[in-house]
């Protein structure tokens, strides 16, 4: 089974996006039982008395315009040990990679930027600055592809 950890900076927008694209594709090629997917946060900004918010409202509206549900996921932080627990630790952005080997002490390896997957390696836009869920999905989806077919380039999963 491969493990993996979407990560971005509040875990409300663009890591439970990439968490339920992911695990729609997976699905969607009988392939659910071979991944084990979840997603966090680098910072505790969302996460109340040890309670996350759910996935911001247009960020589960825009899943939903493509059928897909993320009903249920709440906010949860990054933990170090979690980079022993996941075989690949999948941030957003620039500032989400340095969290991640702060928050986890280890630089590269398991971790990785999700577009660096794709032919257009980069961010993915944040849409609670950008107010674009749209193209954040897109680039998601883009990337969640691309990362995809790495890992059947890599043996991982052989169809």
């Amino acid at each position: 089974m491969i493990k993996i950890l979407f990560i971005c900076h509040g875990n409300i927008c663009r890591s439970p996006m990439a968490e339920f694209v992911f695990k729609d594709m997976v699905s969607k090629l009988g392939m659910s039982e071979r991944f084990e997917v979840s997603s966090a946060a680098t910072s505790t900004e969302e996460i109340w008395n040890g309670v996350g918010n759910p996935v911001y409202p247009p960020a589960r509206q825009e899943l939903a315009r493509h059928g897909i549900s993320c009903e249920g996921k709440r906010a949860v932080q990054l933990r170090r040990q979690d980079y022993e627990a996941y075989d690949y630790l999948i941030g957003m952005d620039d500032a989400n990679i340095r969290n991640i080997e702060r928050i986890t002490g280890h630089k590269g390896g398991k971790i990785h930027m999700l577009l660096s997957f794709s032919e257009r390696p980069g961010s993915i836009a944040d849409p609670w600055y950008t107010g674009n869920f749209q193209k954040t999905y897109e680039q998601i989806e883009e990337g969640c592809r691309a990362f995809l077919e790495y890992l059947r380039g890599q043996g991982k999963q052989k169809l």
